[in-house]
């Protein structure tokens, strides 16, 4: 049964193209930015894989993409980026539901290495993913302070 005083009730995910990804990327994590500025280099490649969580009404409400891409250390792997889950549905496990897709995608695909740059305000959220901090955090100057995380897959 849907909660209708939940906006998160009925929530499914499906895969998607990398537009169907940009005003949500764009809305939550680069406001200041356009949507075409938020574009990444390789979200069209053939392996990179973009997830998206769907309100019942078709609203995109959370999104999260997967690209091969090799760590900041070197190390060959799977980059996690544009993770992101809209405010008035955070707390209800989509973005838990996101993160158990991409690492699906991850160990479909032959598994490896899974990392990211996380928003020092996540770390929590991803350790419950299984990844780990590396490293010494760092600001960028457009978005707020961050660290690389991982986990192999």
């Amino acid at each position: 049964m849907v909660n209708a005083d939940d906006p998160a009730a009925g929530v499914r995910l499906e895969w998607v193209a990398s537009e169907v990804t940009l005003p949500l990327r764009q809305q939550v994590l680069r406001p200041r930015l356009t949507v075409a500025d938020v574009v990444f280099p390789g979200d069209d490649a053939p392996d990179t894989a973009h997830v998206v969580a769907v309100l019942p009404d078709g609203t995109v409400v959370g999104t999260a993409t997967t690209m091969r891409e090799a760590a900041p250390w070197g190390a060959a792997g799977w980059r996690l980026r544009g993770m992101a889950t809209e405010e008035t549905v955070r707390d209800r496990g989509i973005g838990s539901r996101l993160l158990t897709a991409v690492i699906d995608h991850v160990r479909g695909d032959g598994g490896g290495l899974l990392w990211c740059n996380a928003r020092v305000r996540a770390i929590p959220f991803y350790e419950r993913g299984g990844l780990r901090t590396r490293g010494e955090r760092w600001v960028d100057p457009n978005i707020g302070p961050h660290i690389v995380m991982w986990r192999i897959i």
